[in-house]
């Protein structure tokens, strides 16, 4: 049976010499034996104990900022899970990380399953060049880490991102998925496709103007 639970951890963003104070959504995934974590933020405990006597099978990364990687390291250390990111976040990773290498990576079309649930990888890049969302079409769900927020796309304009190719990720990635799909995001609360595809043609008007 489906399970997932959702933790917020608190911490400080940092990047292009800038730090910000936020509030980060935690996803943990599978069923009542074992789960998956996505973004793993700030403090490891509260997400270890929201696991609880389950089995970790991996910790999954939507993109490499530090605020969605920055209790991985302890996480897999205390309970042995593989660590996943998109490589084309590598340079994200490894200026938080720079002597420790993740375990696996993440490609677009990549299945998951965890308590036998199936979910994908959706390779989004715009906010990062290897931004993922994973999609579970059996709950219609996805969760799309700093890609689609409530009220429009992930921030772009810092190191590494694009406002053009964001665009392009949620429109061909997300966008295509059906419009009653819920989206759990990285930051902030919960919304749907259908509720935000309504704006791509304003986001596009921003793009062009």
């Amino acid at each position: 049976m489906f399970r997932l639970d959702h933790v917020i951890t608190s911490g400080i963003f940092s990047l292009d010499g800038g730090d910000f104070e936020v509030d980060n959504n935690v996803w943990i995934i599978g069923d009542d034996n074992e789960a998956i974590v996505l973004d793993a933020a700030h403090d490891h405990r509260p997400i270890r104990d929201a696991i609880g006597e389950r089995t970790l099978k991996a910790i999954f990364s939507t993109h490499g900022h530090n605020d969605h990687i920055n209790a991985a390291a302890e996480l897999a250390d205390e309970t042995g899970a593989p660590i996943y990111l998109h490589p084309e976040d590598t340079m994200l990773w490894e200026a938080l990380y720079p002597d420790r290498r993740v375990d696996n990576s993440l490609a677009d079309g990549q299945l998951i399953t965890v308590g036998g649930n199936e979910l994908t990888v959706l390779h989004t890049p715009g906010h990062s060049p290897g931004g993922c969302c994973l999609h579970s079409a059996a709950e219609g769900l996805v969760f799309s880490g700093d890609t689609l927020f409530n009220g429009g796309p992930g921030a772009t304009g810092r190191s590494f991102s694009s406002y053009d190719l964001i665009l392009d990720s949620i429109e061909h990635k997300l966008f295509t998925l059906p419009s009653e799909t819920v989206v759990h995001t990285g930051h902030g609360d919960s919304t749907s496709i259908g509720a935000e595809a309504a704006s791509l043609p304003a986001w596009r008007a921003e793009q062009s103007g």
